[in-house]
């Protein structure tokens, strides 16, 4: 009831870490989420087993189909970014984009990419 709430009031809501430890398919339905972000063990492992890669298609079309923006994370080469776009990523976090920061670090890093027109290599 509080997440309906906070999404009436225009807040975004993320399910972080999507395939690991409590999450399910239940969130999926009953949550009012508007970002899935997939936990970077299937990120990393996807381009390497058939298995996950599987599931990290179903997830990806799962959420699509439930109207769910989808971030990949724990990206941190060009070809891990390339394949999670290609599989259908909506964005990506990671180290090849930024190691964790102070808010001011990442502002003053956030504003230095936009002005040379490169603020989605950020990728949310």
């Amino acid at each position: 009831e509080n997440l309906v709430r906070l999404r009436n009031a225009g807040v975004r809501i993320a399910l972080d870490d999507f395939g690991v430890g409590y999450s399910s398919l239940s969130h999926l339905r009953d949550l009012p989420i508007s970002r899935l972000k997939i936990d970077r063990s299937f990120t990393l492992e996807c381009m390497r087993d058939a298995r996950t890669l599987t599931i990290v298609k179903a997830v990806i079309e799962m959420a699509r189909s439930l109207g769910i923006s989808i971030t990949a994370e724990g990206i941190e080469t060009q070809p891990q970014q390339t394949w999670m776009q290609h599989l259908g990523c909506d964005s990506a976090q990671g180290y090849l984009f930024a190691r964790p920061l102070p808010a001011d670090d990442f502002l003053r890093l956030f504003l230095d990419r936009q002005g040379l027109g490169r603020e989605r290599s950020l990728m949310h």
